[in-house]
């Protein structure tokens, strides 16, 4: 796609982050703009803050991304006020509890999973209809260089991000001989409140410096230049690099003497010598 002007773009977790810097880019751009978050209090403002920008149309929807019926009422929505949407950027995403397998009660992982990938999924096939009725259209779904690589005390995150990336490989295969884009995203560290617990201030302070505003635009870039995989912010090229080169026998020590020290001790003392 080369051009977003009058184009419908849906933005899932638009509520902070990245997803707000989606929506005012493409409001600044003449899209015709619909996001959606569980925290409609945040969703809101990012509503009158895209409003600012000149945009045409702004449709804000609180949903829980985890809910099919949601999700579901939203594309409808999306689609009886501003037309078929062209463009899908299933956003929306938390982090784990930051324990290891051991230490990480069933319900987290469930929970993890159902708003991380199950969100993409409900986001895909519940636009996906829209997309196929114009005959164009992208697909952008939100992994992570944690989709690349295992790391510490964030299985049920990694798990949730590499099932992004296997669900998006699929779909990018599938409609590989049409007209609409599939675009998988791995962010690096990038400087959003998704790592907002107290145990997490360590490592966010260490990984999350690229700004928002910058992995949006390249975004923007490779999906005008149709770019299928786009790995972009702090750390992603090395870590991209390490998963595809670096045996993992050896990945696996950089990855502990990388992290480790972000890590609570105590979480690994029965473990660890």
């Amino acid at each position: 796609m080369k051009n977003f002007k009058d184009k419908v773009v849906v933005i899932t977790g638009a509520a902070s982050g990245m997803g707000r810097a989606y929506a005012l880019m493409f409001g600044k751009l003449g899209s015709k703009v619909a996001i959606c978050d569980y925290d409609n209090k945040g969703l809101q403002e990012t509503a009158e803050m895209t409003r600012k920008t000149g945009c045409k149309a702004v449709l804000a929807t609180q949903v829980d991304v985890s809910k099919k019926e949601q999700v579901y009422a939203f594309a409808e929505e999306v689609k009886s006020t501003l037309g078929n949407a062209h463009v899908i950027i299933n956003n929306a995403g938390i982090s784990g509890e930051g324990l290891p397998v051991w230490l990480n009660p069933d319900d987290v992982i469930e929970r993890v999973m159902a708003i991380n990938f199950w969100g993409v999924v409900h986001g895909t096939k519940a636009f996906l209809p829209q997309l196929m009725e114009n005959g164009e259209g992208a697909v952008v779904n939100v992994s992570s260089i944690f989709g690349l690589v295992g790391t510490p005390s964030n299985s049920d995150y990694c798990a949730s991000k590499f099932a992004v990336r296997g669900f998006t490989e699929s779909l990018g295969v599938e409609l590989s001989s049409s007209k609409i884009q599939v675009h998988l995203v791995h962010p690096g560290g990038i400087n959003t409140n998704i790592a907002n617990k107290e145990e997490h201030a360590e490592f966010a302070k260490k990984f999350l410096t690229t700004p928002p505003e910058e992995i949006v635009e390249y975004v923007r870039k490779c999906i005008e230049k149709n770019e299928p995989r786009i790995v972009y912010g702090n750390n992603a090229a090395r870590v991209w690099y390490g998963a595809r080169f670096v045996p993992f026998k050896v990945l696996k020590h950089v990855l502990w003497q990388q992290m480790g020290k972000t890590l609570n001790p105590a979480h690994y003392k029965a473990v660890r010598k």
